[in-house]
């Protein structure tokens, strides 16, 4: 039997073809056994930022511990109501907001926060329960220069006062637009209140995002913004604006704020009942 040319171009392409043969191989059997390890992380970041954004995270204790204390609800962005018919455990917002059938376009003009389409459900996140909570946790996201922000906001139980804002997930310029990470930034957040004091029952958004060295520090409303990012700024205050607002939870906050005024009204209507 006569050997291969080894010299060859044909042998050459073999050979490469082989090794790419068992590489592939080697790289999909890898990816298919920590498809669940990587899905796992995934939802324990979630929930790590979800205590974070409630100041609540101890690194020092397991995240599935301290989420005990946390409950996971659906409801619908439109109407503000809780819904059974939809798991929390496996409802992602990103995900439904890019299915046609559990979103919607945005116009131009509703578009605030850069998002394109907007999912039909959300899910929210109570320290305690939906009856008796100490804060409530708000899944946020917004364009800011470079990418989408992808974070969350926790509100004490008067649905009014900040005591987070954080996020898991952007593409912001480091030292500039990236500062949005900065702990002394987000500290900022820490006790300002999203609405204007206001006897009707459709709250304004006060909350601003100011240009740098512009705040007010006696305003309850004012957070100073970033310089050198002030588009980054921008997309952070066009993203409050938003998911605090008609487009967001403003229908939800409202719903919960006429529960927590009639103690022994019923549960909030929930959705297909």
């Amino acid at each position: 039997m006569s050997q291969p040319n080894k010299n060859s171009v044909g042998y050459t392409i073999k050979i490469a073809f082989l090794v790419c043969l068992a590489c592939a191989v080697v790289v999909s059997t890898a990816a298919v056994a920590l498809r669940d390890l990587q899905e796992r992380n995934v939802v324990l970041d979630i929930k790590r930022n979800v205590l974070i954004a409630a100041g609540i995270f101890e690194p020092s204790r397991s995240i599935e511990e301290q989420f005990l204390d946390i409950t996971t609800r659906v409801i619908n962005l439109q109407t503000g109501e809780f819904v059974d018919h939809i798991d929390p455990e496996t409802f992602e917002n990103r995900t439904a907001a890019r299915d046609p059938e559990m979103s919607r376009a945005l116009s131009r003009q509703e578009d605030t926060a850069g998002l394109s389409r907007l999912e039909n459900y959300s899910l929210v996140y109570f320290r305690g329960d939906e009856n008796n909570f100490e804060q409530m946790i708000l899944p946020v996201r917004g364009a800011g220069l470079w990418s989408t922000l992808h974070g969350f906001i926790a509100l004490e139980s008067d649905l009014n006062t900040i005591v987070g804002l954080g996020f898991y997930e952007h593409g912001e310029t480091p030292g500039l637009g990236g500062e949005i990470d900065n702990p002394r930034w987000q500290a900022q957040w820490t006790g300002q209140r999203v609405f204007a004091e206001s006897d009707s029952d459709k709250q304004e958004v006060a909350l601003r995002v100011t240009r740098a060295g512009q705040a007010d520090s006696s305003s309850p409303h004012e957070i100073d913004g970033l310089s050198g990012a002030t588009l980054t700024a921008r997309g952070v205050d066009n993203m409050v604006k938003f998911w605090m607002g008609d487009m967001g939870f403003a229908p939800f906050l409202r719903q919960m704020k006429a529960r927590q005024a009639e103690p022994d009204l019923a549960a909030v209507t929930v959705e297909g009942i």
